[in-house]
């Protein structure tokens, strides 16, 4: 009688315990770790990486910065000040955007150091922020794509002034906020859907990865953030590659109004085998194919010009974005390049 009672029980656990994987979606793994989207390109068993090699091809490039690339940060405050009552977004620099809609006022991937990584190391930037932590009118969003360093700094959460402010992360990021004085936290899986105000969020899939340490290789989620208010769709999109999961995100969810889109850090060429190519970050073709697949009115190229994190020219990216934004069927001021700084309304970006 107790083997027989043994067994089913057994057989029960076994059972739930299969159930519940076959019930999972595709990109939560057993490990309770996750992956990209079906079908999405995989890393290259050639690609080796070298910090020598890398810190070797960095020091050849040429660091001029243009004038015209950064707006003066008084300049800045007073045109983030004239625009309190309309809706705008103006870029802080990488992956840091202000983006004011309705009464809400979202900040994206704030890092606000100078350097893109733990404590004094890391990559530093050769651009500052546009404005400082305490320059910062109120924030009421917190949106944060995924862990790496240039995008989730622990020293901008810890200082971050606004800590009322609602915070949406992906799945196992949450803690980050929490234990440093954020109270609205919401930890969001793909797909998964959030009304804040007049707007609608929506989390949604990207073909990247997570790590901050040798130990959590993709341990916590990343993915994009569609936006919706007023008819109007905003897909900010966290560091991607190219992968067919952008034609169905665009089946479903296009046409798009805007889409920001990393269009720099995608050569890495020795190490890589094939120069010009990530797939983890778009390149400017790839970031303009994306726009194409999600069906995207307008594209704005972000994630370029503040730090080096890849080997291409600093500057290469928003040439190469506008110089083919044709052969993606836009014209090329509707593939949009903002200066450092940069406030403007969003009328005059739609339209």
């Amino acid at each position: 009688m107790f083997k027989i009672l043994s067994f089913l029980l057994v057989f029960f656990v076994y059972n739930n315990i299969l159930l519940a994987m076959n019930n999972k979606p595709y990109h939560h793994l057993p490990d309770g770790t996750f992956r990209n989207p079906e079908g999405s390109p995989e890393r290259s068993v050639s690609f080796n990486w070298s910090f020598k090699i890398f810190n070797q091809e960095k020091r050849k490039l040429k660091m001029d910065i243009p004038n015209g690339h950064v707006v003066s940060k008084n300049e800045v405050i007073k045109n983030i000040k004239k625009n309190e009552s309309n809706d705008y977004i103006a870029w802080i620099g990488h992956a840091t955007f202000l983006i004011k809609l309705g009464e809400t006022t979202i900040i994206t991937d704030p890092v606000f150091e100078k350097n893109m990584g733990p404590l004094i190391f890391g990559p530093k930037r050769y651009v500052d922020p546009a404005i400082s932590l305490n320059e910062l009118p109120e924030i009421n969003l917190f949106l944060l794509t995924h862990n790496h360093y240039d995008h989730l700094s622990t020293r901008t959460i810890q200082r971050f002034p606004y800590k009322k402010s609602k915070v949406l992360v992906p799945l196992k990021l949450g803690k980050y906020f929490s234990k440093n004085g954020f109270r609205n936290v919401n930890e969001m899986d793909w797909y998964e859907e959030i009304i804040i105000n007049d707007l609608k969020i929506t989390f949604l899939p990207a073909v990247h990865w997570s790590k901050r340490s040798l130990w959590d290789t993709n341990k916590t989620l990343w993915g994009n953030f569609l936006i919706e208010y007023k008819n109007k769709k905003i897909f900010f999109a966290c560091d991607t590659g190219y992968g067919n999961i952008y034609k169905e995100l665009g089946n479903k969810y296009g046409p798009i109004d805007l889409t920001l889109i990393n269009i720099g850090a995608y050569n890495f060429y020795p190490m890589s085998p094939i120069k010009d190519k990530s797939i983890y970050h778009t390149n400017p073709e790839e970031a303009l194919n994306i726009g194409q697949d999600l069906k995207s009115k307008k594209v704005l190229g972000m994630h370029w010009g503040t730090v080096v994190l890849s080997l291409e020219p600093i500057f290469e990216p928003p040439k190469r974005f506008k110089n083919s934004s044709n052969k993606y069927g836009y014209h090329k001021d509707d593939a949009i390049i903002f200066k450092i700084g940069q406030v403007e309304k969003l009328e005059n970006i739609l339209k």
